[in-house]
């Protein structure tokens, strides 16, 4: 079957491709706030708002008076930006049509202007772009190193674009690529049920736990100390400008962690290497609302810090590719308060009790181990 997939590894740029990089970056984010003023300026006029094809045209009129520095990069890099505009437009009428007819909640989210102060940002770019073992060659950029060989596809694919983006002063790529890929074999093996958590990142109803990194607990001193000296340098400052790079490297740090911690699990659970008798069949995961979950001000950093959202979309997508199937446990079923022996429930079951015991049974286990058998039972 036909999928398409996307590849994301660090470059190793030097001071020219650094300074290049920039360059674009900034060339998207112009081209980006100029088409969103020229919607305004049509919306206010009465006019029909404009599409990402004639902005582009406009743009490359103004190229050959007002802005001659955009030819200094690639052309893809402001008619990817006006495209990603199109469709940040597209997706605010739809939600504004969903808040009327009483389908939407939330925010339907204007597309706001953007700024350097929030980030260098990224740019697509589409062409002609070659992948090598240790290089990628992407237009009017050059040939790039990798720090991670070996590791984007090569050959037997087909490059839709790449897309190179900043974050803590580090530099990546990310390529979108359509590939064939056989179907996967039905696993055949036995029903595991998972039990996500806050002392553990998750509980498998055989017994095993993965451990949680804890990323943000464990550097939160630092990332209050960094914070406290962010907010004391003067504003527009070079020392606030060093302190704010030292600040954005620790959140990147602690996302990296538990991104990492988060890949690792699931795919330990996916197992999609191993064969079709020893891979799970069926996983049964909990459908929980997190959104409801951070909203309580006493447990919203430690539920952040789990990363649950992010644990059921990995899982998801990698059950699919390896033959397994996804079962949701309904939320308001009681699984932590249910014996998974003899099914009496203890409705005064608390979340400070992290052992769950039995008064009918006798049966004693780990709350996590005993939800997530019953979790299995449900799936």
């Amino acid at each position: 079957m036909k999928v398409t997939r996307g590849y994301k590894t660090e470059l190793d740029l030097n001071n020219k491709q650094l300074t290049l990089c920039l360059k674009h970056a900034g060339a998207a984010r112009w081209a980006y706030n100029w088409g969103l003023r020229r919607y305004q300026e049509e919306y206010q006029a009465g006019r029909k708002t404009p599409h990402a094809i004639s902005l582009h045209k406009e743009l490359n009129i103004l190229k050959r008076t007002e802005i001659p520095w955009m030819y200094d990069v690639s052309k893809c890099a402001a008619q990817e930006a006006l495209r990603d505009l199109e469709k940040a437009f597209k997706r605010f009428f739809e939600n504004c049509h969903k808040k009327k007819a009483g389908t939407f909640k939330g925010k339907v989210g204007y597309p706001r202007f953007k700024s350097k102060k929030r980030g260098i940002g990224s740019f697509r770019l589409t062409g002609s772009i070659h992948v090598y073992e240790k290089s990628i060659k992407l237009p009017r950029l050059g040939v790039l190193r990798l720090k991670e060989k070996n590791y984007l596809p090569t050959s037997r694919v087909h490059i839709l674009s790449a897309t190179v983006s900043e974050k803590a002063g580090r530099w990546f790529v990310s390529l979108q690529v359509e590939q064939e890929i056989a179907d996967p074999v039905k696993a055949i093996g036995p029903i595991i049920g998972v039990d996500l958590g806050i002392k553990t990142l998750a509980m498998l109803s055989n017994g095993k736990p993965f451990e949680n990194p804890k990323a943000l607990s464990k550097n939160l001193k630092k990332l209050r100390r960094l914070s406290r000296r962010h907010s004391r340098k003067k504003r527009d400052g070079k020392n606030r400008e060093k302190s704010r790079r030292n600040l954005a490297r620790l959140h990147a740090h602690i996302a990296t962690i538990r991104q990492d911690a988060i890949h690792k699990t699931t795919s330990a659970i996916v197992a999609k290497t191993k064969h079709e008798s020893e891979r799970y069949s069926r996983i049964g995961i909990e459908d929980l609302n997190v959104k409801g979950m951070m909203k309580n001000r006493k447990l919203s950093r430690v539920v952040g810090d789990v990363g649950m959202h992010e644990f059921k979309r990995q899982i998801t997508y990698k059950a699919k590719q390896s033959g397994s199937l996804i079962t949701e446990v309904n939320r308001w079923e009681p699984t932590s308060k249910i014996c998974s022996c003899c099914e009496w429930v203890n409705e005064e079951l608390t979340l400070k009790d992290r052992v769950f015991v039995c008064i009918e049974c006798g049966y004693v286990a780990d709350r996590d181990y005993n939800a997530a058998k019953n979790i299995a039972k449900l799936a």
